[in-house]
């Protein structure tokens, strides 16, 4: 099974990104606008205090730590959701 599938069932993050206009500026394994999630997925290791950081950061929007085109803000996504989008994304590392 791959990173997004668990036990066959796709991992709830993966759906919220598939659901979002996340797509629109990343790519699982190529930089888009934004970076990759395998290289997100790289540069933060998997733990409790990077994934509250990067959902705030998914709700709030921000920018330079990429480069400086901001990501946009999503402030109708829920703490809880964004959390899982950053496990599925933090679950790519290599």
């Amino acid at each position: 099974a791959s990173a997004g599938e668990a036990g066959g069932a796709v991992h709830k993050g993966k759906q919220l990104i598939d659901k979002s206009d996340c797509l629109g500026c990343h790519n699982e394994t190529t930089k888009v606008v934004g970076p990759s999630y395998v290289d997100v997925a790289e540069k933060y290791p998997m733990s409790e205090l990077n994934v509250d950081e990067l959902a705030d950061k998914i709700i709030r929007g921000g920018s330079g730590v990429w480069g400086e085109v901001p990501m946009t803000p999503h402030p109708n996504l829920s703490k809880e959701d964004a959390k899982e989008m950053v496990n599925y994304i933090l679950s790519l590392k290599k």
